[in-house]
């Protein structure tokens, strides 16, 4: 995230347009969950797209949703008004203030690259997890795509609204490792690259929008509110050019390659 901005609020409309793509991953990571847990947190929920693949694992396990988007909470009570989804923040959670302080099983899928510092946050985390501590995130920090949005963040007039865009590095396999292994525990940590084939108009570009991008898009948004610029526009104009250039399409879609880091961390004792 760029310095100063926050992100107002996600967009589960932009975020759920590739939906078989962005929950491959979360079924995976359910897949290396050796325990059967009789309750589940899952921290960063978001529309609450990805909570059948917990029911259908584990149907007789309570489930609390939770995710700091107030309109990502929405629309899971909405899609699922028999689910219990709650607005809580990971760093609550992490200190047993959320409303769900503890479960057998605490899992999140691409959430923890969003709170600063969260690498700290780990041996906390899976303490609120009886049995089993697993999280997915992504690892595309130095794809083009990312790369292009600093670049094109970085060039006037857009930098002197959103500032520094942040290399938002998570660690690999093995700092993860590191940081959660210890007696009592058995952690597996692995990496995969998926190839996605997107279709449609400037595929990458939607994609970033609904994600990575979002500080920067919320920042100009905001700016041409007050000012009565385009600068979003524009913007999207000149990201869409290079991320074009950098991710060609061709007749069956356009390839964007994109890299997650898993971890399963389970008690042992």
């Amino acid at each position: 995230m760029s310095r100063g901005i926050v992100v107002a609020d996600w967009s589960p409309t932009a975020y759920l347009r590739y939906t078989a793509e962005r929950s491959r991953p979360f079924g995976e990571l359910v897949a290396r969950v050796v325990r059967d847990p009789a309750s589940i947190v899952d921290l960063g929920c978001g529309p609450g797209h990805l909570t059948p693949v917990l029911r259908e694992r584990w149907p007789a396990a309570t489930f609390v949703g939770l995710d700091a988007s107030p309109a990502m909470i929405e629309k899971a009570r909405a899609a699922d008004p028999g689910g219990r989804y709650e607005l809580a923040d990971v760093r609550d959670h992490a200190a047993g203030r959320g409303p769900a302080p503890e479960a057998d099983l605490v899992i999140s899928n691409a959430t923890l690259q969003w709170v600063p510092g969260h690498r700290d946050l780990l041996p906390a985390l899976a303490a609120t997890a009886r049995q089993t501590f697993a999280f997915s995130v992504p690892g595309n920090h130095d794809a083009p795509s990312h790369r292009t949005l600093r670049e094109v963040a970085g060039r006037g007039p857009y930098a002197a609204v959103v500032g520094p865009v942040e290399r938002r590095a998570v660690g690999d396999p093995a700092e993860y490792l590191a940081l959660l292994g210890r007696p009592g525990w058995s952690v597996d940590t692995w990496e995969t690259t998926y190839t996605h084939v997107l279709d449609g108009d400037d595929p990458v570009l939607r994609w970033i929008s609904a994600t990575g991008a979002q500080p920067v898009l919320h920042a100009l948004d905001a700016h041409d509110a007050a000012h009565g610029t385009d600068l979003r526009a524009r913007f999207d104009a000149e990201l869409g050019a290079a991320l074009r250039e950098a991710y060609p399409g061709y007749p069956f879609g356009t390839p964007l390659a994109f890299r997650r880091v898993f971890v399963v961390a389970t008690r042992s004792s």
